[in-house]
């Protein structure tokens, strides 16, 4: 089977409407907290990629019945705290940091050793920023020298604790939530602005949660021990994955597309924000509101001249995932683009800043980039002549899907390894790419 995508042509002008596959974030912690709930939780649109099997069969592992139908998901759920309890459990997280951090908070009640793993990419990145709140119940942790493998040892009466979640991360913030549904006592957190997903998700569950939102921080606070419902849920489109075909409609003249039901959470849609200041044509139609998440159908048209722009830190925890496409938009525009304290991209699948500069010089755009920013000097008629190869990237699935994206916008002959990374977080990317008309071998 081949492992490489060769693209040798850029993609002519569409019309299309999309459906995409459901929100990642959404499907772990929509699974995570059925595993917690009494009773039996359906999800429709649960996303099939391998993050969200990995959290399907770590629960497996942990004594929770599990069945993938055809049409949903249902999840078995023994109430708070009732995973299996026996020795040397070892759970495999693969490339999810999502997963990973999350379950160390629901395992820290767990009065055995449970060993996590993960694959090459997952095991380089940092554990100690849900290590150490997490201690904090009264757990204890094992790792190699903050990294993966970490072996967590549960404590039977956890105490609630005050967390200042400083780094923007809604990993972090999400896993001490986690950990606090099943210990006594009212555990406070202050949290830099990042995802709310987890938030919503116990909201809608009518636990004890109470969240007060400041300018730059939310007051997070959670009273533990409540049992809670089976949750049925609709998981709605992925913003994240959304974000290619987005994108590419910009980027490509005459296109249009229509993406449905997509989750449009304002703590994800730096990307809207972004495209609106850059000049950019789209807009937000039938907008709802479902579980406390806002949703709606996304419409782009391209081949607007786009203005450069001087990005607010502001807007960083809510495109982190997206912004290795938004310096794609910024070697299209008329002049400098500067994107500021991207620290937290280099904490990703691969050091995704480090490689945004590769891919952008690679295709001959001029960009000047430290550990913690980058400035982009952008081209309106860029256009590539020459053979691009990307390569040795640690799979990671933004890095593939960008290229793909940047392949069919700019031109040129691309070679793009490690096309399975996809199975990630979007395993129909190349499916989806194709139906709007793109040609790759």
């Amino acid at each position: 089977m081949k492992t490489s995508v060769k693209i040798s042509n850029k993609i002519k002008s569409y019309n299309k409407t999309l459906k995409i596959e459901g929100d990642k974030s959404i499907s772990i912690r929509w699974a995570l907290l059925a595993s917690q709930a009494s009773g039996k939780s359906k999800s429709y649109n649960l996303l099939r990629s391998e993050d969200v099997i990995d959290t399907l069969k770590c629960l497996k592992k942990l004594g929770i019945k599990v069945r993938l139908k055809k049409k949903h998901c249902e999840i078995i759920g023994k109430g708070l705290n009732k995973f299996i309890n026996k020795k040397q459990i070892t759970l495999n997280a693969g490339n999810s940091g999502t997963l990973a951090r999350l379950i160390a908070g629901l395992l820290i009640h767990l009065e055995t050793k449970v060993k996590i793993i993960g694959d090459n990419s997952l095991s380089k990145r940092d554990f100690i920023r849900i290590i150490n709140p997490l201690k904090k119940f009264g757990a204890h942790f094992k790792s190699n020298l903050g990294k993966l493998p970490i072996t967590v040892n549960g404590i039977k009466n956890a105490k609630p604790i005050k967390y200042f979640e400083k780094k923007g991360s809604a990993q972090c913030k999400s896993s001490v939530m986690l950990a606090a549904l099943n210990t006594n006592g009212i555990t406070k957190i202050k949290a830099k602005k990042s995802r709310d997903h987890t938030e919503l998700m116990l909201k809608s569950l009518n636990l004890p949660i109470k969240i007060i939102k400041k300018k730059n921080f939310d007051l997070i606070s959670i009273k533990g021990r409540k049992n809670f419902k089976p949750i049925n849920y609709k998981i709605p489109s992925d913003i994240s994955s959304s974000a290619f075909f987005i994108v590419l409609t910009v980027l490509s003249k005459n296109s249009k597309i229509t993406i449905k039901n997509v989750n449009v959470n304002p703590s994800r849609t730096g990307l809207l924000e972004i495209l609106k200041k850059m000049g950019a044509k789209i807009k937000l139609k039938n907008r709802k509101i479902y579980k406390g998440e806002k949703t709606s159908d996304i419409y782009v048209e391209g081949g607007k001249i786009l203005k450069p722009i001087n990005c607010s830190p502001t807007l960083n925890s809510s495109c982190i995932d997206e912004f290795l496409l938004i310096f794609l938009l910024a070697a299209k525009a008329r002049g400098i683009s500067h994107f500021k304290k991207l620290s937290e991209l280099n904490q990703k699948e691969s050091p995704r800043l480090l490689w945004g500069s590769k891919i952008l010089t690679f295709m001959g755009v001029k960009n000047k980039t430290n550990k913690n920013s980058i400035k982009i000097y952008g081209n309106p008629n860029l256009t590539i002549n020459k053979n691009i190869n990307i390569k040795n990237f640690f799979k990671d699935h933004r890095v593939f899907m960008t290229s793909v994206i940047a392949a069919l916008a700019f031109g040129g002959n691309w070679t793009i390894y490690d096309k399975a990374s996809i199975k990630t977080s979007f395993p129909s990317f190349l499916l989806k790419i194709k139906s709007l008309g793109a040609k790759f071998t």
